[in-house]
């Protein structure tokens, strides 16, 4: 039973056929499913993520809009992205952006929003390529500056970039639609710069080119002072700017061009010249009237007195302004007939009147030389008549050197006192010991130099030579009282009678206690050396009191001194004449060597 059963089992399933369901449908083996499913795709648009692609809309509910873009299946958008078409109607038209082809629950995602944003980019990017003028709307201000919607999207206007003229309001301009140039983008945070200045710097320089195409140089123009500076002014010719440099406002000198031109006020100019790199052009004033020097009067010529103002300070001279345009060069050699240095930043200043002599005048090179001094005869012509060699005059101290002093007579005429030549007997160190500028002072003509203009002066010329005396009265190992009244390391200045000064060296000043003579002490002094031509007088304190010891006579020295107290006593009046400089009486200089021989005699 039991096989016959099974067989008649088999036999009864042979023919069923298991690929039939229930619902009578056919079983497909998988080589079929994946033809099948090839054939099904191949019905539908092949699409990617962050694609944008048209559809139809196909469907509406309270929260979606359902978009049919020919995929397997429809996608859903949020029905917030339409708020710009209230009157959306099932099959319409209109492009998605793919941001998910299958979410979580196998819907696909897509988004209108998304769609427009980067369609906006694109275009933004494309008006940054080409150069485009796109048109925005001002939404809102923001921190340096505005925000601008191009294409619906979002772009940022800086302050700066709103107008050639600098914008401080910016509220004014939310809610305008204006035209712009994207001048900036940033691919990676998608955020683009525009600029509304750029178009109208775009067409300032298409108007600008357009003009300077038709300019010619030598053009006369009209314009408008739009601006003034300090090395000349901008002129408006009707939407192009000019330069007119202050070297071409006038012929003549001016400091500053506001002395000529004012703003706002309408002048001609010429066009000098242009850049068309640069595009710049440059104006001339001037050159609309001639030269100064092409219409030159006739009475400005060689020899003819002229007036005119410093008009500039040169080391070298001062340059006088004859007329507007027409300078002459006062050299400062041509100041003053004297040979002295003369400062020309000292001896001019700016806007002075001078009348001159024209001395050489050139219409071709536009120079013209002019003079002072020559107004006047040179006063060199008859100076040996006037101040021979060996005649005394009175002058006023001009100037001092550390050499000597610049003594003057007369305009022109004057000389130097050598400070080897202040005194006979003081050495100076400098002549401002001795004198002061603009003192008298009586001077000896020691020699005259006619061909150089130079004058040579002496002031202890005034008086005899006393050296030759002085050696009769200081011969050597003779004693005179005598003031210390400089010191340093290697000796002492000391004060003599006469106004005389000997040296005495460190050594000569040892005292007869063993101490050192000190400054302004009063001592007396034995001559050790007496040079006439080289007018030195070596003396030594030492020297006395060793000789004093030697000789054990420390009375005798007593009675000695008492002697030469007697003799300065007696000399006193004549000291007094000849403390300065010079010697004074030389008779009674003469009388006392008498008298001291006398007494030695005794």
């Amino acid at each position: 039973m039991t096989d016959t059963n099974n067989n008649a089992a088999v036999m009864a399933h042979d023919d069923f056929d298991w690929g039939v369901d229930k619902r009578n449908a056919t079983h497909y083996s998988k080589e079929q499913v994946a033809k099948l499913s090839e054939l099904y795709d191949s019905t539908f648009k092949t699409i990617n993520n962050d694609e944008i692609v048209k559809g139809t809309i196909v469907g509406l509910t309270k929260t979606d809009v359902v978009v049919n873009i020919g995929f397997k299946s429809d996608g859903l958008v949020s029905l917030n992205e339409f708020r710009d078409m209230p009157s959306i109607k099932v099959g319409e038209e209109i492009e998605v952006y793919v941001v998910n082809k299958e979410d979580k629950s196998g819907q696909l995602i897509l988004s209108r929003k998304n769609a427009k944003l980067a369609k906006a980019w694109d275009q933004i990017v494309s008006a940054y390529e080409t150069g485009i003028i796109v048109t925005g709307l001002i939404t809102s201000k923001t921190k340096g500056g505005l925000i601008v919607d191009i294409f619906g999207l979002e772009t940022f206007l800086p302050g700066s970039q709103i107008d050639v003229k600098p914008v401080t309001d910016y509220d004014g301009y939310v809610g305008k639609s204006m035209e712009f140039k994207v001048v900036k983008i940033n691919e990676v945070i998608k955020n683009a710069v525009v600029s509304h200045k750029a178009i109208i710097e775009s067409d300032i320089e298409n108007q600008r080119a357009e003009i300077i195409g038709k300019m010619e140089i030598g053009q006369v123009l009209e314009g408008t002072i739009k601006n003034i500076t300090d090395f000349g002014a901008f002129i408006d010719l009707g939407g192009i700017d000019g330069l007119l440099y202050i070297t071409d406002i006038s012929w003549g000198r001016i400091n500053h061009p506001n002395e000529v031109l004012k703003m706002n006020q309408k002048i001609n100019v010429v066009v000098l010249g242009f850049d068309d790199n640069k595009k710049r052009i440059s104006l001339g004033l001037k050159q609309l009237t001639p030269h100064p020097w092409e219409v030159l009067p006739e009475e400005i010529k060689e020899g003819a007195k002229v007036k005119g103002k410093v008009v500039n300070i040169e080391e070298y001279g001062a340059f006088i302004e004859i007329q507007t345009g027409i300078e002459g060069l006062l050299h400062v050699s041509e100041l003053s007939w004297s040979n002295q240095p003369i400062n020309s930043k000292e001896f001019f200043k700016m806007g002075d009147e001078f009348e001159t002599l024209v001395v050489t005048l050139d219409k071709e090179q536009r120079k013209m030389s002019l003079s002072l001094k020559q107004l006047t005869p040179d006063p060199w012509t008859f100076i040996n008549d006037k101040y021979p060699v060996g005649s005394k005059h009175k002058g006023v101290v001009k100037n001092i050197t550390n050499y000597g002093v610049f003594v003057e007579f007369e305009n022109g005429i004057g000389g130097m006192v050598h400070i080897s030549d202040l005194s006979w007997t003081k050495r100076y160190h400098h002549a401002n010991e001795f004198t002061k500028v603009g003192q008298e002072l009586e001077v000896v003509i020691l020699g005259l130099d006619i061909e150089n203009r130079k004058m040579s002066l002496g002031h202890k010329q005034l008086e005899e030579d006393p050296w030759e005396t002085f050696e009769t009265i200081f011969p050597v190992n003779s004693v005179h009282e005598g003031t210390i009244v400089k010191k340093d390391d290697k000796g002492a200045v000391v004060a003599l009678p006469y106004g005389l000064e000997g040296f005495a060296p460190a050594k000569h000043l040892k005292k007869e206690n063993g101490k050192m003579a000190e400054l302004e002490e009063v001592l007396p002094f034995q001559i050790l050396e007496f040079e006439r031509n080289d007018k030195r007088i070596l003396v030594s304190h030492s020297k006395y009191v060793e000789q004093l010891k030697n000789e054990g006579k420390a009375a005798e020295g007593a009675e000695r001194v008492a002697e030469e107290k007697k003799t300065k006593e007696s000399v006193k009046t004549i000291n007094e004449k000849v403390k300065k400089s010079t010697m004074g009486d030389i008779d009674a200089l003469s009388k006392l060597k008498a008298d001291m021989d006398k007494q030695e005699g005794k």
